[in-house]
């Protein structure tokens, strides 16, 4: 019995993202599609001074006719020193700063240039340190599939990986078609996020920034207890 998730790989993304790998037992890295230029391939929103504060992961030549793997990041210290600064600016005096911090460090500091090694090791670090289960596949390149589109590629891959459950984020609904993927025996589910909320200090909630953010205030218990807050339909 394998439920089985696919979404493209983001740099530290939103609370949800990580509700979505929590659901099922193995999450697919989408890697070798094309990069979506402003997207959020390589930029998220931490919380700075009460409100939400793009950071951004400097990429040397991308562009959306490039697949994600084929992206190299800028090969300097200089922006990952900066980056470094903005956060600890940022969450100084958040409850978790110290262990997460630290987790942050080892993550900006991988040593790869390749984005998609870079982002797979990312979302690795931030799972382990959650203990989620999910096994994550490293590279959707292994499918040999590239020819196929849209719901029949992932079709392909639920095959592969002889899935009994495919399950989407609710933005998808509209995009697959539940009979469909019930005619090859593997049902479609969607996760709808509930509201997150927790204590962000002295800042109104603001809701929705990257889950370095979620980290930084909570303790793993309590974001394992988040990541069941949502529904699959």
């Amino acid at each position: 019995m394998t439920s089985i998730a696919i979404m493209q790989p983001y740099f530290l993304p939103y609370i949800g993202y990580f509700q979505l790998m929590a659901a099922v037992d193995k999450f697919v890295v989408f890697d070798d599609v094309n990069f979506i230029n402003r997207g959020w391939v390589n930029r998220n929103r931490l919380l700075l001074n009460g409100a939400a504060h793009t950071f951004t992961v400097p990429l040397r030549g991308a562009s959306q006719n490039k697949l994600i793997c084929d992206i190299e990041l800028v090969d300097e210290q200089g922006w990952r020193d900066k980056l470094m600064r903005t956060i600890r600016q940022a969450y100084v005096h958040a409850p978790c700063y110290a262990q997460v911090v630290a987790l942050t460090e080892h993550i900006v500091n991988y040593p790869s240039i390749r984005l998609d090694e870079f982002l797979l090791n990312s979302l690795r670090e931030v799972s382990d340190y959650l203990m989620l289960e999910a096994e994550i596949v490293g590279t959707s390149r292994i499918y040999q599939n590239t020819h196929l589109k849209g719901q029949d590629r992932i079709l392909d891959i639920c095959r592969q990986e002889r899935a009994d459950t495919y399950v989407n984020p609710i933005g998808g609904v509209d995009l697959y078609d539940r009979a469909v993927f019930l005619k090859q025996g593997i049902p479609l589910k969607f996760l709808r996020p509930g509201l997150i909320s927790y204590s962000q200090g002295k800042s109104e909630h603001v809701p929705w920034l990257s889950i370095l953010d979620v980290l930084m205030f909570n303790e793993p218990d309590a974001i394992r207890q988040l990541l069941g807050e949502r529904d699959v339909l």
